[in-house]
């Protein structure tokens, strides 16, 4: 399972990285993928997260994991997040969620990608 886990993990973040609309060698900055697992977000993607988010309504982000992170003047997280659609039986899903933070303390989302984790499942399993 725990493998299984990792690779999505590992796809997820080849995903995110091939989705931005400017490649990694036009940015001031690479992006930085954790030297192990994608774990838990730092305070600093914490309260980036936290500030980003507060002006946003329709849906609930859960912040599941730190995929990788870029600096520039200031950050962009890239952020694996559990979705829910505030509506009636709104069905969870997963989605990226870019966010940029300055270094004012000041931060804004700026991309958000839906995953649709069923393209990526092995034939057994996607039924």
């Amino acid at each position: 399972m725990k493998k299984m886990v990792a690779s999505m993990m590992a796809m997820l973040l080849v995903l995110a990285l091939c989705m931005t609309s400017v490649s990694a060698e036009q940015l001031m900055g690479g992006w930085e993928i954790p030297a192990a697992e994608a774990g838990p977000l730092t305070e600093e993607a914490q309260a980036a997260f936290d500030k980003a988010m507060e002006k946003l309504v329709g849906a609930n982000y859960t912040p599941v994991a730190l995929l990788a992170t870029q600096v520039v003047a200031g950050t962009n997280y890239c952020i694996l997040c559990q979705t829910t659609p505030v509506v009636p039986d709104g069905k969870p899903h997963w989605t990226l969620v870019y966010i940029y933070a300055d270094l004012q303390g000041n931060a804004e989302i700026m991309n958000v990608y839906d995953l649709d984790i069923s393209l990526y499942a092995y034939p057994e399993e996607a039924e």
